[in-house]
């Protein structure tokens, strides 16, 4: 059972930043595409954005394109979300999966991803 633990999140005004972190076990970093989901409430689960450490390949969501960036750090086993620019629209629960599916086009899917974590609420003041 690959565990994910997720850190970060919080309150912040609108325009501001903030980064996730989502700590991986080593086998789950090097075996795993790492992604990102978000879930506000009454709508359904929202792809940001996956990382495969293994070749670097990284997609992103369409609403948070330019404004996101993932990136990680192997020597900690540990993915990151930077948020800048932060909306209203981005207050929701951001959750943190991995996948062993290979090819991209899969990553835009929950149903994709085997492990999940307990996610972190981001909110977003206006």
């Amino acid at each position: 059972q690959e565990q994910l633990v997720e850190s970060g999140g919080g309150l912040v005004q609108a325009g501001g930043s903030l980064r996730l972190s989502c700590a991986a076990s080593e086998r789950t970093f090097s075996h795993y595409a790492m992604g990102w989901f978000r879930q506000a409430p009454g709508k359904e689960r929202e792809f940001v954005g996956t990382i495969n450490w293994s070749d670097g390949k990284i997609v992103y969501g369409d609403s948070v394109k330019g404004r996101f960036t993932i990136s990680g750090d192997s020597a900690k086993n540990t993915v990151y979300l930077q948020m800048k620019s932060l909306k209203s629209e981005d207050t929701a629960v951001y959750s943190c999966a991995a996948s062993s599916a290979r090819y991209s086009d899969s990553w835009y899917y929950p149903s994709r991803y085997a492990y999940w974590g307990q996610g972190t609420q981001v909110t977003v003041s206006s």
